[in-house]
């Protein structure tokens, strides 16, 4: 291992890959520390972003990398700097915005490649090289690399172009007999050096590292705390602690420096493998999907893996339900999963007994147990979490009817075992385009397909806090739009019977209707 040493070299990526969990806007403080410390670090070279044409999502400083920028880190560091392209998005055209700029500021240029895109990636290295720079292909789905005909052939075309060949395990799914096969396979094609850029979805980064090393590769990346795109990287800390002891010279007190610096990142944004990710990684399914649905404050851990074994199965859905066919009812009652419908519990039971034809939608199954006694027909609307809330809280028998999105669902089906012939799906949806995933969305059109006359809403209180959370503001933001469509689409806006923030309804008091 300590002649291999001498050979491979470090690159730590993370202000690049680390970007993906707070859209690379590390602020300077952070910034700093990481320069500085890696500074004292054994470590050849820094990532520090994406270079990017405009893009309609926020991205913060480093998925740009700006020229202002990279000439101050160029002054404050004594690494080799490297920033990325990503290839699929990057003509030879851009290279006069995106690389002619940051010539004698950057060393390394990396390229994120995908598998069936090689020969178009190799004119755009072929520009970036005769600009001066070191040329680097990322190639992803290292995994998946046997499923495309003449890959290890088309690689030949890098010779006397690439610097060097990346093996990117985007899918954190490699093993190490995986790395030394590839490994293997690629020095019978290939001159290029070679690198692993490592991901943990099965927390095989370390040792799928380390069996490159042993392979004699030349460079592996890392990343502080193994800040990273889904599951995360190889944590630098952890690569250095085990080559220290097999001879590489450390400061920890630096490294210990920089990780405290990242610490608060860390607390934010928890990455690192969850159970969808191991999924993921071990069927080679996307990081990138993965990643947004773990963090979407609506699904559970079951509806990402149910929806990942779909898509490993190739099937749009696990199941298909009757259309939901009703009779109209003169009055509809949404209960959404605010404090109101049990604040006001008493009067909405009673104004729903007053209504001669009258049902029930329940938006959330978070108070479906207080309602249940009402001998009136109803709804619970079912997705992401509200199968496991509705089992939880719905009395037995079971009397009431589910309601699905339409075929096909994005993450499967889930249906309580004592609902599965009591549930049906929509034929479409309507009145919007917008949060086709919400649990509002099913119960608006729900409503729509069930009424004659009017729809009420309680339970959509709004936040009253002047302080609100990223997930309060982005249901804040859902409601809004949700509502303000139902407007457009009728002409009429929602009436709230309880107390609401949300401007976009119409709130009259439920206590005017009492006798």
């Amino acid at each position: 291992m300590e002649l291999l040493l001498k050979k491979t070299q470090i690159l730590d990526c993370t202000l690049r890959d680390g970007g993906y969990y707070n859209d690379w806007d590390f602020n300077d403080s952070i910034v700093e520390a990481y320069i500085n410390g890696i500074n004292n670090l054994p470590i050849d070279y820094i990532e520090v972003g994406y270079r990017s044409k405009p893009t309609e999502e926020y991205q913060g400083k480093f998925g740009y990398s700006p020229v202002h920028e990279l000439r101050q880190i160029r002054q404050q560091t004594n690494k080799k700097i490297a920033v990325m392209l990503n290839e699929k998005s990057t003509k030879p055209a851009d290279l006069q915005q995106l690389t002619e700029p940051i010539q004698g500021l950057v060393d390394m240029v990396r390229l994120a490649v995908a598998p069936d895109n090689l020969q178009r990636a190799t004119t755009l290295a072929k520009a970036v090289k005769e600009q001066g720079f070191e040329v680097a292909f990322n190639i992803m789905y290292m995994s998946t690399w046997n499923q495309y005909e003449n890959f290890y052939e088309n690689l030949k075309a890098l010779n006397g172009i690439v610097d060097i060949v990346n093996m990117v395990d985007s899918f954190g799914g490699v093993m190490p007999n995986d790395v030394t096969t590839i490994v293997d396979k690629l020095r019978q094609t290939i001159s290029c050096k070679i690198g692993f850029h490592g991901h943990n979805n099965l927390q095989m980064g370390l040792i799928n590292t380390l069996t490159a090393i042993n392979c004699g590769i030349d460079s592996v990346d890392c990343t502080i705390l193994g800040m990273g795109r889904g599951a995360g990287n190889l944590n630098t800390e952890l690569l250095l602690s085990y080559l220290n002891s097999k001879g590489l010279d450390v400061d920890f007190n630096t490294m210990s420096e920089v990780i405290t610096a990242f610490q608060p990142l860390y607390e934010t944004y928890r990455w690192g493998t969850q159970l969808p990710y191991m999924i993921s990684g071990a069927n080679s399914l996307p990081q990138k999907e993965v990643m947004s649905l773990v963090t979407n404050r609506v699904y559970s851990f079951d509806s990402v893996i149910r929806g990942l074994q779909n898509k490993k199965n190739k099937v749009a859905d696990n199941a298909k339900y009757p259309i939901l066919s009703e009779d109209k009812f003169d009055d509809v009652v949404i209960i959404g999963g605010g404090v109101s419908p049990l604040d006001h519990l008493e009067a909405i039971v009673q104004f729903v007994r007053q209504k001669q034809s009258v049902a029930l939608v329940f938006a959330s199954s978070r108070h479906v147990a207080y309602y249940q006694d009402l001998d009136v027909p109803e709804f619970f609307c079912l997705m992401g979490r509200e199968a496991k809330r509705l089992a939880k809280n719905a009395k037995q028998p079971f009397t009431g009817k589910c309601v699905l999105l339409p075929y096909p669902r994005k993450l499967g089906t889930e249906v309580p075992d004592f609902a599965t012939d009591k549930t049906f799906e929509l034929s479409g949806i309507s009145f919007t385009d917008h949060y086709l995933d919400s649990c509002t969305t099913l119960a608006i059109e729900t409503a729509l397909c069930l009424s004659n006359k009017n729809i009420y809403v309680v339970g959509y209180d709004g936040y009253a806090s002047t302080v609100l959370s990223e997930k309060e503001i982005a249901l804040t933001n859902e409601n809004r739009t949700l509502f303000e469509d139902y407007h457009k689409y009728t002409g009429n806006r929602l009436v709230s019977l309880t107390k609401s923030l949300y401007q976009e309804l119409n709130v009259v008091s439920i206590y005017q209707f009492m006798k």
